[in-house]
């Protein structure tokens, strides 16, 4: 039955510090609510400096044992803990829908991703070589990689235990220890970390888990004096934050910020593809996606068109409860985010033209719905147009050739991704290259490779993940030198000629 909860949903999320389940010192909680009712079902730990404090020493004990095993025996021990996902893929997503929202159906998908993170740096780690140089008989050099130390992970709340893997899993790949601070509006599926963990035969302290609000536990994390590492994806303002708070211990970081980015559609494209890209592209996961193609350019020759069957597509998404198969959106993640969406939608009737969505499904009175929502003759100055909604909303503006496409896909602060759609491809590498972004798809959706680096450009972030730029980012380089055969050093200090 739809809305009905899932079955082993704890009263109370603790921390998970050196192996035990622990509450914060002072006992302070923080209510966690569902989005389909907006009522609290359970109670988390609110983390402070203490409970960061207290999950460093564990991580900086366990440190020494994770980081010198071989990269095989940490392979082995990630791909356990792929299979005990595998084996909860249904509690979580049953979980993850529950509290984030997400349709029951893309929830199941983001678990099965999870289970392949770790797959994945379980496979890369035992296959990365290192790099060698000789200098022909003299000297030959060599890299070795050794890992930073305890890496700080903070992530978001849209689809949390994904994010949560796509960082633990390189981390722990490269023989980092961590301290994870789950996003505090949905803590619900980071609760199965811990057995999933201890079940994959992980020691106690390799992963600590502290929950609380971003400005107090997330910020005593960015300010630990023995964390050298923060990796961080959420919104650009936090990004900021983090970064300058990290200056003072020269931490590394890496930051997955916000996104506003382009589809841009030429008149010759496949327009049933691009359609179908666009719709799937900004409405899935509930529109509440970094790389959404939330700003659809459409060459003047076939806007109208496009617009008005954009607006169809729009007007037929299934809204509905997560748990329902069917749905297509499912409800916005928390009350707060979903009056920030409302206003963007109220801004944006002032600013452009409505063709479809932006209410309340009639048969939905309760809950954090929103019919998705679209926007046409969006001028390139409108909020609308430049900032991150992170919703089931789309802005929708026409351009006359090539030139016009680039300036609009480039009028914003953002740069993580782009789509473009052409039937000519030597257009299509021309515009990908003019466009400012980390990321560009060619007449295709968001179609992720793994082995591939992931991030933005301007204000969508700094540094790259994915593949061996995550196994970079988690670890130090070192070169070594080593002569070959006699050394001609030049004999300072001797009174004689050099």
């Amino acid at each position: 039955m739809p809305g009905t909860r899932p079955s082993g949903l704890p009263g109370t999320i603790p921390h998970w510090i050196g192996g035990q389940a622990v509450g914060s010192a002072d006992g302070r909680t923080f209510d966690v609510a569902d989005p389909v009712s907006n009522k609290v079902y359970a109670q988390a730990a609110a983390g402070s400096r203490t409970e960061v404090d207290r999950a460093v020493t564990a991580a900086e004990a366990a440190f020494p044992i994770w980081s010198r095993l071989s990269n095989r025996t940490r392979a082995t021990t990630l791909n356990r803990i792929a299979n005990e996902v595998e084996a909860r893929c249904e509690q979580l997503a049953q979980f993850e829908s529950f509290d984030t929202g997400l349709p029951i159906t893309q929830a199941r998908g983001q678990a099965r991703r999870a289970a392949e993170n770790f797959r994945y740096f379980a496979d890369v780690i035992v296959s990365l070589g290192e790099e060698a140089f000789r200098q022909g008989e003299e000297q030959f050099s060599y890299v070795v990689r050794a890992p930073v130390g305890v890496a700080g992970l903070i992530t978001p709340w849209n689809t949390p235990f994904m994010l949560e893997s796509w960082k633990l899993a390189p981390a722990l790949a490269a023989g980092c220890t961590t301290v994870l601070k789950p996003a505090e509006w949905t803590p619900l599926s980071a609760g199965l970390w811990p057995q999933i963990l201890t079940a994959a035969g992980l020691p106690d302290g390799v992963v600590n888990i502290v929950h609380g609000l971003g400005q107090e536990a997330g910020q005593a994390l960015v300010d630990h004096q023995d964390v050298p590492l923060i990796s961080f994806t959420g919104s650009t303002d936090t990004g900021r934050n983090i970064v300058r708070g990290s200056a003072d211990h020269l931490k590394r970081t890496s930051m997955e910020l916000g996104g506003k980015s382009p589809v841009i559609v030429f008149e010759d494209a496949d327009l049933e593809a691009a359609l179908d890209s666009v719709v799937f592209g900004v409405f899935s996961l509930n529109g509440e996606r970094c790389t959404a193609g939330s700003r659809v350019l459409v060459q003047r020759p076939v806007y109208e068109a496009f617009i008005r069957r954009l607006a169809v597509r729009a007007e037929r998404m299934k809204v509905g409860p997560p748990t329902d198969p069917d749905t297509e959106v499912g409800a916005l993640v928390h009350l707060k985010h979903y009056a920030r969406v409302l206003n963007y939608v109220e801004t944006g009737e002032e600013e452009a033209r409505l063709v479809a969505g932006g209410r309340r499904p009639a048969h939905l009175p309760e809950g954090n719905y929103l019919q998705p929502a679209v926007f046409a003759d969006v001028s390139r100055d409108a909020r609308i147009f430049q900032e991150e909604i992170f919703g089931p909303v789309v802005a929708v503006a026409s351009f006359e050739d090539e030139t016009e496409a680039v300036e609009l896909a480039n009028a914003t602060q953002y740069g993580l991704a782009a789509y473009i759609w052409t039937s000519d491809l030597k257009r299509g590498h021309r515009i990908a290259h003019a466009v400012e972004s980390g990321m560009v798809w060619v007449n295709s959706h968001n179609v992720r490779d793994l082995r591939t680096p992931f991030g933005g450009v301007k204000s969508s972030g700094l540094g790259r993940e994915g593949g061996t730029h995550s196994i970079a980012f988690y670890t130090e380089s070192k070169i070594v030198h080593v002569a070959l055969g006699d050394v001609h050093t030049p004999r300072f200090g001797t009174g004689a000629s050099v």
